[in-house]
């Protein structure tokens, strides 16, 4: 009998993901030599999404430096990570609860608009995705826009860092022209290609599906690691809150297993957020090769030049099951 096409397609992207992160190694090395560069990350403990979200937000941010000086009549984006339509699954997108708190601490204090902005890379169909991951009716209840990234106005913007051959990159206007602060809001999650998914991964969803196809195949052969760290240094995000109160194990960023982690992670660096994550899963973030070549480009990874506030690692970090492969092995030394 033949085999699915979607484990087909599965086995495909785990071992195109293994030589995908040894080339990435290979070519650009790790940069361990980060200089000055420092990084502010804040962890704050949630057990369940029916906690006081805003007062942890709240709480963090201020940590980071963060108020109504800054938030007071600026346009923010929230961009969550909506991979699938399905309510059934919380490890899959970032839970309303979260984004509904966050949007509210930013209202709070003076913020002239908050939308929500997403491409998602699989179903087209956007009104489903919103429907079906619950984000939809929270945003009807609480009056927040949703810009449906894939259909934006395009704008070709120079591709600022050429780890990838594309020599621009099709940005949506609504990211350029009307956002004044860009949060990204991932799940934590591991991922089949990439090794984990985190703040800097999510912002994949930024790129216009019109442009890019579905699920961003363009990036895809251009080379996942190298396009994540072309988006980053080109989009220039402020800030990154991840939602790992339920995060994912096992074969993500879809069809892995529910972790409960009860942890909310915060910085206005994404390299030193998405670092300090990769530890509370375990996973060594010198083997995750995007974050290691952002190492010194983008930002700081080393613990040592990272700031830690709220909750500690250590207190909180937990083995995330990861693929049996050789490659992924790789990611615990």
């Amino acid at each position: 009998m033949d085999e699915p096409k979607s484990r087909k397609r599965r086995n495909f992207l785990t071992g195109a993901g293994a030589v995908l992160a040894g080339g990435m190694a290979s070519k650009l090395l790790y940069d361990r030599n980060e200089h000055s560069l420092r990084g502010d990350v804040f962890i704050a403990s949630a057990s369940t999404y029916a906690v006081d979200l805003e007062s942890k937000i709240r709480e963090g941010l201020q940590e980071l430096g963060i108020g109504p000086k800054q938030v007071s009549r600026k346009s923010i984006l929230l961009k969550p990570n909506l991979v699938e339509p399905s309510r059934q699954a919380p490890q899959i997108n970032t839970n309303p609860a979260l984004i509904r708190a966050t949007a509210e601490v930013f209202k709070r204090w003076g913020a002239r608009e908050v939308f929500v902005a997403e491409g998602q890379g699989h179903c087209r169909d956007t009104d489903f995705v919103l429907e079906q991951s619950g984000l939809g009716p929270v945003l009807d209840q609480e009056g927040i826009e949703f810009v449906d990234l894939n259909h934006d106005e395009l704008v070709m913007t120079a591709n600022r860092s050429r780890f990838t051959t594309l020599g621009r990159l099709a940005l949506p206007a609504s990211l350029l022209r009307r956002a004044d602060l860009i949060v990204s809001m991932p799940k934590l999650k591991t991922h089949h290609w990439a090794g984990v998914t985190l703040s800097m991964k999510n912002l994949f969803g930024v790129m216009p599906g019109v442009y890019y196809g579905w699920p961003k195949n363009v990036l895809h052969h251009a080379g996942i690691p190298e396009s994540i760290l072309d988006i980053n240094a080109t989009v220039r995000p402020h800030l990154a809150i991840v939602d790992g109160i339920v995060g994912m194990e096992g074969d993500g960023p879809i069809m892995g297993s529910p972790r409960q982690s009860g942890v909310i992670v915060m910085g206005t660096n994404l390299p030193s957020v998405d670092a300090t994550a990769a530890r509370l899963m375990e996973i060594n973030p010198w083997r995750v090769s995007y974050l290691a070549a952002s190492s010194g480009r983008l930002g700081a990874i080393a613990e040592g030049h990272i700031t830690q506030r709220g909750e500690t690692i250590r207190s909180l970090a937990q083995p995330f099951r990861l693929l049996d492969h050789p490659s992924f092995a790789a990611l615990r030394t």
